[in-house]
């Protein structure tokens, strides 16, 4: 199932349950409708009921007149009761209904969008909102609009008997309740707006919260007793979030409570007025106790029910806005398609006078670059951080397609490949590479999903373990290949951050891409070791095509040819010896890190 591309309105408050949970939405609304239709049954009933017992006890008639009324009575009390938990019910069906289907086609639409949206900090704000509990959300706006319904219906039931013994009363309950529909709406939208505003302060509390509280940062946070400090800058944000959300919440309460006030006042003035058909035999006392709490009953819902509703759902009517913007959102379906097999052969990749700068900035990260990649032969780019290393990465797997100038592989440009067929291309290890609880058999095999059911697949895993020299941590395992990485799961073990290094690299020589990239993925380990790591990938893919990715120089020796950048452009290019010859800016970083390679 697919977000579709289409502005939302309120009516898919209605469609969108109807769509995904079209049972349990029915049952739902025919409960709330119903529950509107009662109080209108209620009046009578119960004027009924009290004029019968007042007969029965001035004429002393037989008790057993009383019986039809007692009994529905007990009919609609029972009614409320029993619709009440099948409606609890529906609502959790439901729910988990539209969380089966609507909230996985908002999260495949998260996994298509391009990648520019997801390094962009307004648009991510806007994926968060729009991602968070969304079956909540329409579950939710659902309820509160047949509320709402069954509310009016409520009210029009009342209003009519009221109409019947004093209409100028009904009137005036319309007339001091309507403003108050005007202030909910505007309420509504002021407080979406102000979660607008609030959502970049709660994304930096809730990742201060995991500091403070989670397992990754527990061995530094107890060395270094940063605790407190982390704990201010969260108490900082949430703070400045809670204002914002109070500040708007206490403006629109006083305004729609006050104005709620007026109406109960009103109906003490109606209840008095009441009085006097009463007195006079034009109303009988039944109707007359049964109206007076109908009214009361119904003054609280029009000032304080019915204004809740509405403003709700001008909230609700915002995260629509916003699930519009979100389904508006650049996509391509062959994000999420597996990479082709077999893979494809490589030739060559070429870049020709590449140019690139991110989305919504004017500085080039790229700014002119060349150079030509043969298969079987091992690469090098080097440069000082932010030098635009990483960004060729990018470019050359296709996360980003808006640069100008060429990029080809084997001879064709790259926008001619789908999606499937560059995946299949390249094998990556990125400098953030996941660490995936699960079990170390599954970590692994994630790198090769075209065969991860395959029989022979776990030959391929130990293959793969021996290869990256994991077999010790693989030993010391409980439950050998099938033990859960991490302590999120009982029985499962933690390993270290070596380990899980190894590990995302065992996952890229699982994968049988003609291309592998090691992207900086052992920045946090020391010089000597990062040198030992890139020797012994260099070993593992030496049918394959590689590509190295820093800004210490340990791996370059390996290296057939090395591009040195600065400045987004590439200013050496050569082997080690050449670039050592040549005295330049390579020869330079390489003299000032010698000491961390002897």
């Amino acid at each position: 199932m697919k977000v579709e591309k289409r502005s939302y309105g309120i009516i898919d408050i209605v469609r969108i349950p109807l769509k995904y949970a079209p049972f349990p939405a029915i049952i739902e609304g025919f409960l709330i409708i119903s529950s509107g239709i009662l109080p209108t049954i209620q009046v009578v009933v119960m004027a009924d009921f009290i004029d019968t017992a007042i007969s029965l006890v001035r004429s002393h008639a037989d008790i057993s007149l009383i019986l039809p009324s007692l009994l529905a009575v007990v009919a609609l009390i029972a009614y409320s009761w029993i619709s009440f938990s099948f409606r609890k019910f529906a609502e959790v069906r439901m729910e988990l209904a539209i969380r089966d289907k609507f909230r996985m086609a908002i999260v495949e639409k998260r996994a298509r969008l391009v990648y520019k949206h997801i390094e962009n900090d307004k648009t991510w704000d806007l994926i968060s909102r729009v991602s968070g509990k969304p079956e909540v959300q329409i579950k939710s706006a659902f309820v509160d609009l047949i509320s709402m319904v069954s509310g009016i219906i409520q009210i029009a039931g009342i209003l009519f008997i009221l109409i019947t013994h004093v209409w100028w009363a009904a009137l005036l309950i319309c007339a001091f309740s309507t403003p108050l529909f005007s202030l909910a709406v505007k309420s509504g939208r002021a407080n979406y707006q102000a979660s607008r505003e609030v959502s970049k302060y709660k994304r930096k509390y809730e990742y201060l919260s995991e500091v403070l509280t989670g397992r990754d940062a527990v061995d530094e946070r107890t060395l270094f007793g940063f605790g407190e400090m982390i704990n201010e800058r969260w108490h900082e944000q949430y703070e400045t979030a809670r204002k914002i959300e109070f500040r708007t919440e206490i403006k629109w309460f006083i305004k729609m409570k006050a104005g709620g006030v007026v109406t109960a006042l009103i109906s003490i003035l109606i209840a008095l007025v009441l009085l006097n058909p009463v007195l006079t035999n034009a109303m009988t006392v039944g109707m007359f106790i049964s109206l007076i709490n109908a009214i009361f009953g119904l003054v609280q819902f029009m000032s304080w029910g019915l204004t809740y509703y509405v403003d709700q759902l001008a909230k609700y009517y915002e995260y629509l806005k916003d699930l519009t913007d979100f389904a508006a959102l650049e996509d391509d379906d062959e994000a999420i398609e597996i990479p082709v097999f077999p893979p494809p052969v490589f030739e060559s990749l070429e870049f020709r006078n590449v140019r690139f700068k991110y989305p919504g900035t004017d500085n080039y990260i790229l700014d002119g670059v060349s150079f030509r990649i043969d298969a079987g032969k091992h690469y090098a780019f080097v440069g000082i951080n932010g030098s635009g290393k990483t960004t060729i990465t990018k470019l050359m797997t296709g996360l980003y397609n808006d640069f100008e100038g060429e990029i080809l592989v084997n001879g064709r440009n790259i926008s001619e490949y789908t999606q499937s067929e560059l995946k299949a291309f390249f094998s990556v290890v990125y400098q953030d590479f996941a660490r995936y609880y699960i079990s170390i058999k599954d970590n692994i095999a994630l790198g090769d999903v075209n065969r991860i059911r395959d029989e022979k697949n776990s030959v391929r895993i130990w293959d793969t373990i021996m290869k990256t020299n994991l077999e010790e941590t693989a030993a010391k395992l409980p439950k050998g290949l099938d033990t859960p990485l991490g302590k999120i799961k009982e029985g499962g073990l933690d390993v270290s951050g070596g380990e899980w290094q190894k590990i995302a690299m065992a996952r890229a020589v699982m994968n049988q891409a003609p291309v592998r990239i090691l992207d900086e993925p052992t920045a946090s380990l020391d010089p000597v070791s990062e040198s030992r790591t890139y020797e012994e990938f260099e070993k593992i893919s030496r049918d394959k095509t590689t590509i190295f990715i820093s800004h210490r120089l340990g791996s370059t020796k390996l290296a057939h040819e090395i591009f040195v950048l600065n400045d987004g452009r590439i200013i050496e290019k050569g082997d080690h010896r050449q670039l050592m010859e040549l005295g330049g800016f390579y020869a330079q970083m390489y003299e000032s890190q010698r000491s961390w390679y002897e």
